[in-house]
């Protein structure tokens, strides 16, 4: 995730050198400290909200020390905090969780019901995500060199927004911050001088968006060292509009016109400011994209480029090979750890490899507490985590600097917006130590099957789904009596597949429309994040049906045996990421259906609108 980018003059007394030792004497003194900092920051928290509805109702009664706090306040998920983020999206703005005002709520990409999950932020946390984006390019500085002498090509973008029955703006993080005047009316930096002017970035119609963007990056070729986006998902998607619109964006640049699909005059004026006729610069783009081969088409197009700033950790893992293919294998820099909730923690080796990265949490963006997560013998790739915890494990809880090595645990913090013991759902692997702070590996979200792009569907999700959709099959006598899934990323935008094996008792076919409206059944009920990725945003692709054939699941069963799976513990998994199994059911595939059309979306929450 990049940091801010800034564009005004330089001062006369801008010294980059002094500027990058203090933020790593920063990083430095609160790693060092991090039990004293954590300490305060709790008590900080707390001496500011103690009259909040909240706590007064815990009994907490003002006291600001650790030890009273955990006795006292429960650890909590998103829905033990839903009738109040509720009342204070109908309009209520007593202090209900938070003595500041509540100034926007951020939609996480966690669903909750079906709908993005509200977290409420305040006006000072803007401070603190500038803080963190601040902290990432001094540390690059160490391992990459000279990286102020160029620019960085970024593909940012904004998403659309809501409005609470209160009137308070509902939007995802980045596009909170990227409208604010943190971002907008940023001082001078040289680390942050992007191909993408701000109307670009700012523009809420994703191809005029995209669009604008790449000519930009093209037009100053020479100029960029580091490319990037938030996911890995996103770029690619970038470079995929490249294979399919690279002959108009040769004949902006040969001619120094904008196409004419570029209507927002916002966008027209700042990209004529850098658009010039450079019919040798189209030439060479033209070559180079008439190739057979788009290997290494980075390097190729961006010659100086150093690496690729995307988030590869988790899901988005998925999307490495294709990163090196585009790239020629440059390094893939994970730069930051953040979520809708609380930004956290920076990649202090930012040139490690993609499997090895670990983000060393800044203990002053919040307080935080680690849950022990035990698996199931390994067996399962997301945890599944219940959401009271028991006495025992209230008592497991441990803070920032006594987490042990190798140990995996679920992330819980309390915020300065008004989150107390909140839940993030996020497990994490301590890797290492920076002075008395941890690093960790992120693992992954608990419960979450699959994932695109920032869709997260959980198992159950994924069940009510299927079932809802065979509901088509009955008039055929037809069952369902298996069913996997997995994330086909092989095509950008990447889609969801579903690999069925069926019981057929009737003799009337089952014609392709019927299975096609399973797909779209499917599609509708999953949640909102999925749908705006489908129909907003195009980062997902229509939803696949697979027919495999009868006995398939057996065969897999076997396998998973084979592999030393015990066959009186063995189930279905719900989905499968090993590649020899996914190859095993695509091999006994007899038939596939898509979605014919998206689902159902508009922005915002169900009962904020009659339209869905």
């Amino acid at each position: 995730m990049p940091e801010a980018p800034k564009t005004s003059l330089k001062p006369a007394d801008y010294n980059l050198a002094e500027k990058n030792k203090k933020v790593l004497q920063f990083i430095e003194d609160v790693t060092t400290n991090a039990d004293q900092v954590q300490k305060r920051v709790l008590a900080e928290i707390l001496s500011r909200n103690a009259n909040v509805e909240y706590l007064q109702k815990h009994g907490l009664n003002a006291h600001t020390d650790r030890e009273t706090f955990k006795n006292i306040i429960p650890v909590i998920t998103y829905e033990d905090i839903q009738p109040e983020i509720n009342r204070i999206a109908n309009g209520d703005t007593s202090p209900i969780l938070c003595s500041n005002p509540i100034s926007e709520f951020l939609t996480s990409s966690g669903t909750s019901g079906g709908e993005r999950k509200l977290m409420p932020t305040i006006e000072e946390e803007l401070e603190r995500r500038t803080l963190l984006y601040s902290l990432l390019m001094p540390v690059m500085s160490q391992f990459v060199p000279d990286l102020e002498k160029g620019k960085g090509m970024y593909f940012l973008f904004i998403k659309s927004e809501a409005k609470t029955p209160g009137g308070l703006l509902a939007r995802p993080v980045l596009t909170s911050y990227y409208k604010s005047s943190h971002f907008k009316e940023r001082p001078y930096d040289p680390y942050t001088n992007y191909t993408s002017p701000n109307q670009t970035i700012l523009c809420p119609d994703s191809y005029q968006s995209m669009y604008s963007q790449l000519l930009c990056g093209l037009c100053q070729n020479k100029e960029v060292l580091r490319v990037g986006a938030v996911f890995a998902s996103g770029f690619i998607r970038a470079i995929r509009f490249l294979e399919k619109h690279w002959t108009s964006l040769c004949n902006d640049i040969r001619t120094g016109t904008i196409n004419t699909q570029i209507t927002d005059p916002l966008v027209k004026d700042a990209v004529m400011k850098i658009l010039k006729p450079d019919p040798k610069l189209a030439d060479f783009i033209e070559e180079e994209c008439s190739k057979d081969s788009w290997q290494g088409i980075i390097t190729r197009l961006w010659p100086n480029t150093k690496y690729v700033d995307v988030i590869v950790t988790g899901t988005m893992s998925q999307y490495i090979p294709t990163l090196d293919y585009y790239s020629n294998g440059l390094p893939l820099v994970c730069t930051m750890y953040a979520s809708s909730e609380c930004y956290f923690g920076v990649n202090l080796n930012p040139l490690c490899k993609p499997s090895e990265v670990s983000y060393t949490l800044i203990p002053t963006m919040c307080y935080y507490e680690f849950l022990p997560v035990h698996r199931n013998n390994g067996a399962t790739n997301s945890p599944s985590v219940p959401k009271s915890l028991s006495e025992k494990e209230q008592q497991e809880l441990v803070d920032l600097v006594d987490v042990r090595l190798g140990q995996e645990y679920e992330l819980i913090v309390t915020t300065y917006s008004g989150l107390f013991r909140y839940r993030v759902g996020d497990v994490l692997r301590v890797a290492g130590f920076k002075n008395k702070a941890p690093q960790f590996n992120f693992i992954c979200r608990k419960n979450v099957v699959l994932s695109i792009d920032s869709d997260k569907t959980d198992e159950v999700e994924l069940q009510n789904a299927v079932q809802n959709a065979v509901n088509h099959l009955m008039p055929f006598n037809a069952t369902l009596a298996e069913y996997t899934s997995y994330a086909d990323t092989s095509s950008i935008p990447g889609h969801y597949v579903l690999i069925w094996e069926l019981s057929l008792n009737g003799s009337t076919p089952i014609p392709p429309s019927v299975f096609e409206d399973c797909c779209w059944t499917i599609e509708e009920s999953l949640n909102s994040v999925y749908r705006q990725g489908r129909v907003s945003d195009k980062s997902i692709g229509p939803l696949e049906i697979k027919i495999a054939a009868p006995g398939t699941f057996d065969k897999l069963m076997d396998y998973a045996i084979s592999l030393g799976a015990s066959i009186n513990q063995y189930k279905t998994p719900r989905c499968v990421k090993f590649a020899p199994i996914v190859e095993l059911l695509n091999s006994r595939v007899v038939s596939n259906y898509f979605s014919p059309k998206c689902p159902k979306w508009v922005p915002g929450h169900k009962q904020w609108s009659n339209q869905e």
